[in-house]
Formats: structure tokens, C-alpha cells, sequence
């Protein structure tokens, strides 16, 4: 269970977003929400990165089938929120399940190839099935229903979603099932020795993440009211990679403050210059030569005596 001095600082947090429209900033609301989608997004991968240990260049895969799947369902099929957003989970969840199978088999380089590989091959559908997806031209007109139509209500929509997932990944990962993950994480070979079934559990992880991934994705689409096949593509599964690294993988909130750091920062950025992509690379430089651990490992070396842990 969570300590409680962590859930009232959740609980503070929660509600300081929650005041937030009261501020009458829409710049601020449409920030702050494309920031929580990708909080979620980054947790979700971190429960394959952080605690199972294994490296994914393929995450935006699930990333787009839930948003594509959310959106069609929504505007060409007419369903209700309800119905669609619950879909479009257990599809990237399938799907991930589906390709975790395959990819578990493997480990290391070969497990990250492989995860880019399948992730490319979602990009080409989308891509090539231009009848459903749009194609190159993206899925636009997403129909939203009224009560979230307007971005304050889709603000607090998008509030008690990923507030919902962010306690159920909470839960997962500080159960016995993640407790397992570690294990595995640590040593693949004594989790085998004491029982674990390494590969069931590395599969339900990859199929966890890929199903909140999917949850961010149906975010993200009916946010920006549009996906694109540029959801799909690896540079996708870079960025959030990206923010992890620069969170903390070995943190549960490490990816939440890459998430918000990150987009920040290439939000800002945007708007003095069109380097984004040489600052991005010069982040990334700083966190394998001086952050190894993220933002989080350089809080804890600040606070503890003479700069170590």
C-alpha cells in the first residue's frame, strides 16, 4: 500500500489540476492535458522498461491502434464513449498480447528489433488501408460526445482518466505481480530458480502496457480530434522512450516528470526555434553521459549527505 504521506501529495496534485480552469487560461488547460495523455503513455512503456527490464523501440504501435480504433468507432461507426474507449483498450491490448507472444521469446537487442518490427508493420496498415484509416491524410472529425466536447470538459475528462490509470498501473506495479517483474528485471536466471515463470509474466507485462498504452492513445486522438499515421511511426516510440530515460526508469512518478519536462520543453523550444531535434539530442546526451538515472537519481544524489545515496 502506498504510504500516506504519498497520497496526500497525489491528492494535492489532483486537486491543484483540478483547479486549474479557474485560472481561465486555455493555452494552459490544452498543455496541461496534452501532458497527462503523455504522462500515462510514458508509464505505460516503463512497465516494461523500469520493472521488467526489457527495452520496446515499438510502443507507439499500441499508442495508435487505440486512438485510430476509438476515433473509427466513435465517427464511422457511431458508437457511444462508453462503448468505444473500453474497445479500443482491450484492442491494443490484444494486439500487444498477440505480438508479445512472439516478442518475449527474445531478449535484449533482439526483443527491441523485434518490438520495432511489428510496430512498423501497424504503421504500414495504417498507411495502406486508406479506407479506414485516412492514410497519409490522418482520420479527422473525430465526433466527441457533448459533455466532453468543449476543452474544459475534456480537460476534466482526460483528469479522472488518467488519474484512473495512474492508480491502476500504482496497484499492478507495487503488487505481487510487479514485485515479480523486478525480480526478473534483476536476475531472469534466479527468478527461473525460484519458480517465476519469466516468460508468462514478461508476456502479461508487454500485454499491460500495450492496453494503458492504448488508453493514451484514445486520449490523444480525441484531444487533438484527429490521428495520423505519424502516431505509429518509431520516432513516436523514441520520444516517449526518451521520457523515460529522463524521468527515472527505476521510479514509478519518474516517467510522469519526463513526460511533463519533455513536452514542455519541446513546446517552449518550438516557439523560439526549429532546432527541436538538436536540443532533443543533446538531452538525450546528458542523460546516458551525466543522468543515468534520470531526473530522479540526480533528486536523490541533491538530498542525500555529500551527494550520494
Amino acid at each position: 500500500m502506498p504510504q500516506r504521506h504519498h497520497l496526500i501529495a497525489s491528492a494535492i496534485v489532483v486537486l491543484v489540476l483540478a483547479l486549474l480552469p479557474l485560472a481561465g487560461s486555455r493555452y494552459a488547460i490544452d498543455l496541461t492535458t496534452e501532458v497527462m495523455i503523455y504522462a500515462l503513455f510514458a508509464l505505460s512503456l516503463n512497465v516494461l522498461i523500469g520493472f521488467t527490464g526489457n527495452i520496446s523501440f515499438g510502443h507507439a504501435a499500441y499508442f495508435a491502434i487505440g486512438g485510430y480504433t476509438c476515433a473509427i468507432l466513435l465517427t464511422t461507426y457511431g458508437w457511444p464513449l462508453a462503448l468505444s474507449l473500453p474497445a479500443a483498450v482491450v484492442l491494443a491490448g490484444l494486439v500487444a498480447g498477440v505480438v508479445g507472444y512472439f516478442c518475449v521469446r527474445l531478449t535484449q537487442i533482439y526483443f527491441a528489433m523485434l518490438t520495432l518490427a511489428f510496430a512498423m508493420l501497424v504503421w504500414g496498415i495504417a498507411f495502406k488501408w486508406k479506407e479506414v484509416t485516412g492514410g497519409d491524410d490522418g482520420f479527422t472529425g473525430i465526433k466527441m460526445p457533448a459533455m466532453i466536447a468543449h476543452h474544459v470538459g475534456y480537460f476534466y475528462f482526460t483528469l479522472a482518466m488518467v488519474t484512473l490509470g495512474v492508480a491502476a498501473l500504482w496497484v499492478i506495479c507495487h503488487s505481487a505481480f510487479g514485485l515479480s517483474l523486478v525480480a526478473i528485471r534483476e536476475n531472469t536466471v534466479r527468478a527461473g530458480f525460484i519458480g517465476v515463470d519469466t516468460r508468462r509474466m514478461r508476456w502479461a507485462a508487454f500485454t499491460v502496457a500495450g492496453a494503458f498504452g492504448g488508453l493514451a492513445g484514445a486520449l490523444f486522438g480525441m484531444y487533438h480530434r484527429g490521428m495520423y499515421i505519424e502516431n505509429a511511426f518509431w520516432t513516436e516510440s523514441a520520444q516517449v522512450l526518451i521520457m523515460v530515460l529522463l524521468g527515472g526508469i527505476y521510479s514509478f512518478i519518474g516517467p510522469i516528470i519526463g513526460a511533463a519536462v519533455l513536452h514542455l520543453l519541446q513546446t517552449f523550444t518550438n516557439q523560439y526555434t526549429p532546432y527541436w531535434p538538436t536540443v532533443l539530442g543533446l538531452i538525450l546526451l546528458v542523460i546516458v553521459l551525466v543522468l543515468p538515472d534520470g531526473l530522479i537519481g540526480l533528486a536523490r544524489r541533491v538530498k542525500a549527505p555529500g551527494g550520494r545515496r
